[in-house]
């Protein structure tokens, strides 16, 4: 029995992975590929796109919005969750990083579904708010530039409607949080993190999922 969160050793991780993952075979080799890019370490935890596919579904989500895309492993897990009407906004501004997610989108019959705008965030985010969507997504997915992360968060609070969710990845930084920070990256993830505590706009929980995963109810 344990009063707190367990520590994951290659073990257990590798238990956990073992009697929980459900992979699509796309899912599968985008990761494998991703782990030998230099940037690899950029991709969210399988467990965590799986745990994300679950929200999806157990929300009925059918309009999400994804800022950051990297090789889009993020992406592919949303998307088969999603129904097959169901769309992400992929917002990203490197076509060297997206271009290794499109043929893993293809393969797993989900590219439909996945709408990818190379463009800053906040312009395609602003973009869509002025043109009247706003309260029309149910669910968003943070994990870009850290010091955009503020900015981010109140265009999707916006952009979504109410019960929507919002999940941001890496709030624990690698522990980083917890300390002075040392670096602006850290600086504006701490300044979110207490943000959020007391936002009154949300309901909130911080799990410690991949490297710190807050999950953002709208009220």
């Amino acid at each position: 029995m344990s009063s707190r969160t367990l520590n994951l050793d290659d073990t257990l991780y590798d238990y956990l992975l073992t009697h929980s993952l459900r992979e699509h075979p796309a899912q599968t080799a985008l990761r494998a590929a991703t782990a030998k890019h230099a940037r690899g370490g950029m991709q969210i935890s399988p467990e965590q796109g799986q745990f994300m596919g679950l929200l999806i579904r157990l929300m009925g989500a059918r309009n999400t919005i994804e800022i950051g895309v990297f090789t889009g492993y993020s992406s592919l897990s949303v998307a088969l969750a999603l129904p097959d009407d169901g769309r992400i906004l992929a917002c990203d501004i490197s076509d060297e990083y997206t271009s290794i997610a499109r043929p893993y989108w293809e393969a797993a019959g989900v590219a439909h579904k996945i709408d990818l705008q190379l463009a800053p965030a906040l312009a395609t985010l602003d973009a869509r708010l002025a043109g009247g969507a706003a309260g029309q997504y149910d669910f968003a997915f943070i994990d870009a530039d850290k010091t955009g992360y503020d900015a981010y968060y109140e265009r999707c609070l916006q952009l979504l409607r109410p019960g929507g969710l919002i999940a941001i990845d890496n709030v624990l930084w690698d522990g980083g949080v917890a300390f002075t920070a040392e670096d602006d990256d850290t600086a504006a993830l701490q300044d979110l993190n207490r943000k959020l505590h007391r936002d009154e706009r949300i309901d909130l929980s911080m799990l410690p999922v991949g490297d710190g995963l807050t999950l953002a109810r709208k009220r």
